[in-house]
């Protein structure tokens, strides 16, 4: 993949992560889980699997009881998980899910 696929990509993914953070307060869960499994989908296809294993746990945990806290958590760290190097990304994939339960718990 080209480095301008990958920067038009991590565009295109961080446009919706914008969006979903502007609407999180507004949005039913089940359409809160759908856009974090659009969101993980695309950074599958990219490869950023950093992104896609955030992304992952938002959708799950988008239906469960203590949402609100853990899709605000999950959000903080997107930019994180977008911008991790595709070379190194079974490493990093592993970090951000475990500060994001260390965060939690």
């Amino acid at each position: 993949m080209t480095d301008d696929a990958l920067r038009t990509a991590r565009t295109m993914i961080g446009e919706r992560i914008a969006d979903l953070e502007a609407r999180i307060p507004r949005l039913a869960p089940r359409t809160i889980s759908r856009k974090m499994d659009a969101i993980r989908g695309l950074a599958a296809e990219y490869g950023l699997a950093a992104l896609e294993g955030l992304a992952d746990y938002g959708r799950h945990h988008a239906m469960m009881p203590g949402r609100a806290q853990s899709i605000r958590a999950c959000l903080e760290h997107m930019d994180e998980a977008l911008l991790a190097d595709p070379a190194s990304a079974a490493h990093d994939r592993e970090a951000i899910l475990a500060a994001l339960a260390v965060r939690l718990h």
